[in-house]
């Protein structure tokens, strides 16, 4: 099964599982989704992911993550759609939130927040913002 927007599909299961209080949520398997799912982990923002196979298909387990029964991500937004890439320079790429928030951005040193994109001073594409 093939997805316009893989990405996407990605966040709005996170947002949705969240609504839902789910603890676990089941995601398809690709090495971009694996990257931002590792930024999202370092950050704190998800406890932990495994790698399932499930009917000969890699699968992500997400382990979502809570905070006195609230989701820890309040809001994850869609930046950069297939439709319309949005890019920006190390210098240019907005603070979320005033920093209490990430922005994901895809460089050419790899999947990355916008603190490290500045610190390391490369731009990319901004994939999505998490607060």
């Amino acid at each position: 099964m093939a997805f316009v927007d893989p990405i996407g599909d990605l966040i709005t299961r996170i947002r949705n599982g969240q609504m839902r209080h789910l603890s676990k949520v089941k995601i398809p398997f690709s090495n971009f989704r694996k990257n931002i799912l590792e930024v999202l982990k370092q950050e704190g923002f998800i406890n932990n992911f495994l790698v399932t196979k499930i009917d000969n298909m890699d699968t992500f387990e997400v382990n979502l993550k809570y905070s006195d029964g609230e989701p820890v991500i309040k809001e994850i937004k869609r930046i950069s759609k297939p439709g319309r890439r949005i890019y920006a320079k190390a210098e240019s790429i907005p603070k979320i939130q005033n920093g209490l928030g990430i922005s994901i951005v895809s460089t050419s040193k790899g999947v990355m927040t916008d603190v490290e994109a500045r610190k390391n001073k490369v731009g990319g594409e901004l994939i999505c913002r998490v607060s």
